[in-house]
């Protein structure tokens, strides 16, 4: 990955938050119809059209992995 999401067409993607979010307004929401291209996006829920953060699906599942455990 070349640390851009310039190529990436976001137009289509379907996010989804946390249950644990609640109603609250500072979330995250992260996508999982971009694994076929082993990526996993993340955008602000109160800022949807903000650029997105863009991880690799390994580095994704061992951030949630760590964070699970903690």
């Amino acid at each position: 990955m070349n640390g851009t999401t310039a190529h990436i067409d976001f137009t289509r993607t379907r996010w989804r938050k946390s249950s644990h979010s609640g109603n609250g307004a500072a979330c995250v929401e992260v996508s999982d119809d971009h694994h076929s291209q082993g990526i996993v996006p993340v955008r602000d829920s109160k800022n949807p059209a903000s650029p997105k953060l863009v991880f690799t699906t390994a580095a994704w599942t061992a951030f949630v992995t760590s964070v699970i455990t903690e």
